[in-house]
């Protein structure tokens, strides 16, 4: 288990000779704002990170805050923003094919895009879960997508890696009867089952694409807004736990230097990491007789690809 001081010491020893291209979904709050700032302060500016996600404020914000590189290294580095609501699939195709015509390549995919509540099913116009399309109906379409752009990097002799950050080995085993939980939904259910769609998710896609990392983390309990409910009876609820989730709790940027570490040391195939940067092998892994070609087969239907 590398200590936080060592990721952090291998974070800052990263130093391509190219200049690598970003694109972080979920990146305007909580952990995917803190792996953002942290890639563009390690990297001195010398980096294209393109942020996706809902609000322009946040994102202006946190890009203007974001290190501007000296001039001898200047040349391609950039910080934008893309607005997209990812609990529409339409909406992540647009985003992911605007994405693709604009950007050479791609060398780190980082999804932390997602919906956290206890309410029941939501469904959006295209008959999915809110939730969980936010958490893995949207992540699947999005690899999908960026493919080509993955490859563009693999093939240049670059970096390509793409960081999932759900919960990794703490899945429940995953109902194929029910795949999308149009029968039987509960927000806990909901939950547990995209963590394990998200274990087929990049044991599928590495399969698919052998020369590309795939790797799917679990942050942890990290002290962000997701883990707050936005119920304001929850909200009353929940504050006789709020010293202990607080002692509990990594900070964003603390989690931001484990959940990088994975990103660039991850190696080509699989790879699933426990809140502090270790290996769990297929410790957790969900087990349904043919799940992960049935999960992939209702993706692939469900995400219109």
């Amino acid at each position: 288990m590398p200590t936080l001081a060592a990721a952090k010491t291998s974070n800052a020893g990263y130093c391509p000779s190219y200049l690598p291209v970003a694109v972080i979904f979920g990146g305007t709050s909580g952990i995917g704002q803190a792996i953002t700032e942290t890639l563009a302060e390690y990297l001195k500016g010398r980096v294209h990170i393109v942020i996706v996600a809902r609000n322009k404020a946040a994102a202006d914000a946190i890009i203007a805050s974001l290190p501007i590189p000296i001039a001898s290294d200047a040349a391609g580095s950039k910080y934008e923003f893309m607005a997209c609501d990812v609990t529409l699939m339409k909406n992540v195709h647009t985003a992911c094919r605007e994405l693709s015509e604009r950007l050479p390549k791609i060398n780190f995919l980082v999804l932390s895009a997602g919906v956290f509540a206890l309410t029941g099913r939501e469904e959006t116009e295209e008959g999915i879960d809110k939730k969980m399309a936010s958490r893995y109906y949207s992540r699947w379409a999005i690899i999908h997508d960026l493919l080509p752009s993955l490859r563009k990097a693999k093939e240049a002799g670059e970096d390509a890696s793409v960081l999932s950050i759900l919960g990794a080995g703490i899945g429940w085993e995953v109902d194929v009867e029910d795949l999308g939980l149009k029968k039987r939904y509960t927000a806990l259910k909901a939950m547990m089952q995209t963590i394990s769609y998200n274990d087929y998710m990049i044991a599928e896609y590495a399969k698919r694409e052998p020369e590309i990392a795939f790797t799917h983390i679990s942050p942890g309990t990290v002290d962000t807004p997701g883990l707050y409910p936005s119920s304001w009876l929850l909200t009353i609820l929940m504050l006789p736990l709020r010293p202990f989730l607080w002692l509990i709790s990594a900070k964003p940027q603390d989690c931001a230097e484990y959940m990088l570490f994975a990103l660039l040391n991850a190696e080509k195939g699989v790879n699933r990491r426990n809140p502090k940067g270790d290996g769990i092998g297929s410790w957790g892994f969900p087990q349904a007789v043919d799940g992960q070609k049935r999960v992939w087969d209702h993706s692939a239907q469900l995400t219109g690809v």
